[in-house]
């Protein structure tokens, strides 16, 4: 069976460990919410998304599963204040993702175009 899995880049930059496809990795995985991805990724992608990785917090009571890595692949978008916005707090600007294709993860994401 072949999962999805979201790994935040500030969840492996703390305490997580860099893999790459072929590894076999142990992790807490909680069902992904798709609404938190759609703004990132589109609805389409965020329905993909099976799991979310964890390791902070949440994961009490739950046990580590073993997954072997198939492929990465990072995720770059934009961020801005969204025209009329008051909060000045910046958010993903739709249309501007990027699917990047690596061969290792390690929570330090290269630097996407723009």
């Amino acid at each position: 069976m072949t999962l999805t899995i979201w790994v935040d880049d500030w969840q492996t930059q703390c305490c997580g460990e860099r893999f790459a496809p072929g590894d076999v990795v142990s992790w807490t995985l909680l069902e992904a919410d798709p609404e938190e991805y759609v703004d990132i990724v589109g609805g389409e992608r965020a329905d993909e998304i099976d799991f979310r990785e964890e390791h902070h917090g949440q994961e009490e009571g739950r046990t580590p599963t073993s997954v072997k890595v198939v492929s990465i692949a990072e995720v770059h978008c934009r961020y801005a204040v969204p025209e009329g916005a008051t909060d000045k707090v910046n958010h993903p600007v739709p249309g501007t993702t990027e699917l990047v294709p690596v061969q290792e993860a390690d929570g330090w994401a290269r630097r996407g175009r723009g």
